[in-house]
C-alpha cells in the first residue's frame, strides 16, 4: 500500500468511525469494576489516557477519581470529539486533550500515577508499548493496558491465519505475560473483555454506521474488511480477544 493509500485508508477507518461513543471493544461497567480495585493509588492520581478515541474511558475515569486526565489520540477528529463530549458532560475541567503520538511524550519521568490504553497499545506493539510508557510511571505507579490475547494454544487456523496478516504481533496471555515480566512491571492481575461487549458497545454500533455512511472505493475497502473482522470474531470469539492487563510499576 502507497503512503498516499495508507493516508487515504486512515481518514477512510477514521471517517466510518466518526460518531461513535467507542472507537474500539470496551465496557464501562468492567472498566469501573477493575478501577474498584485499584487501592494503592493516590486520592487525585494524575492519569493518562493514551489512544483515548473520543474518550469513553478518559471521561470515565475523570469522573471516577475526580481528577485530570491526560487524553492522548493522534486523531483531531476524536479529539474534537472529546472536546465536545467533555463539555456536555461538564468534565472539561478535568479533560486535557492532546493530540499527539503516544510514543513521543515529552513528559516528566514518573508523572503519572495511572496510565490506562484500550486498544491501542498494538500500534506500537505490546512489548514495545511497555517499554516506551514505563519511564511515565510514578514508583508503584499502575497500568491498566488491554492487548489482543490468544486465550488458547490450540486456535483454529483460520483465526491464525487472519491475525498472522493483521497483527502478526499478536501473543497469547502467557507470552504477553512474560513480556510485561521483562519490562519493569509485576503482574497484579488479568481480565477478559466478555464477546457481548464487543457486539453491544461496538460492532453493533459500527454495523448501523456502516449501513449509514456514504461510500467511497476506500470506505468500501475498510467495510469489507471490517466485515471479515466481525466474522471472523462471531466465529472464534472463544478463542482470542481483549485481555486487560493490570500492571505495577517494580
Amino acid at each position: 500500500m502507497s503512503t498516499d493509500t495508507q493516508t487515504e485508508y486512515v481518514v477512510a477507518l477514521t471517517d466510518l468511525h466518526r460518531g461513535l461513543d467507542r472507537k474500539g471493544p470496551g465496557d464501562s461497567d468492567f472498566s469501573r469494576s477493575i478501577l474498584s480495585n485499584l487501592s494503592t493509588l493516590p486520592l487525585k492520581p494524575r492519569i493518562a489516557d493514551l489512544g483515548c478515541g473520543s474518550g469513553a474511558s478518559a471521561l470515565l475515569l475523570a469522573q471516577h477519581y475526580q481528577s485530570t486526565v491526560m487524553a492522548v489520540d493522534s486523531s483531531s477528529v476524536f479529539i474534537d470529539e472529546l472536546k465536545a463530549r467533555a463539555k456536555q458532560l461538564g468534565l472539561e475541567h478535568l479533560i486535557r486533550p492532546i493530540q499527539g503520538d503516544m510514543a513521543k511524550l515529552d513528559w516528566s519521568a514518573g508523572s503519572v500515577d495511572l496510565l490506562w490504553s484500550e486498544g491501542a497499545a498494538y500500534n506500537l506493539g505490546f512489548e514495545e508499548a511497555l517499554k516506551i510508557w514505563r519511564p511515565l510511571l510514578a514508583n508503584s505507579g499502575i497500568a491498566v493496558i488491554s492487548e489482543l490475547s490468544w486465550f488458547t494454544d490450540d486456535v483454529p487456523e483460520p483465526a491464525i491465519a487472519y491475525w498472522q496478516n493483521a497483527y502478526p504481533m499478536m501473543g497469547s496471555e502467557a507470552k504477553n505475560i512474560d513480556r510485561i515480566n521483562r519490562s519493569s512491571f509485576s503482574l497484579l492481575s488479568t481480565h477478559r473483555l466478555p464477546s457481548h461487549a464487543w457486539w453491544m458497545n461496538y460492532y453493533g454500533p459500527l454495523r448501523e454506521r456502516m449501513q449509514q455512511i456514504e461510500t467511497t472505493p476506500i470506505i468500501q475497502l475498510v467495510i469489507r474488511e471490517t466485515e471479515e473482522e466481525m466474522n471472523l470474531f462471531e466465529k472464534f470469539s472463544d478463542f482470542y480477544g481483549y485481555t486487560f492487563y493490570v500492571l505495577q510499576t517494580t
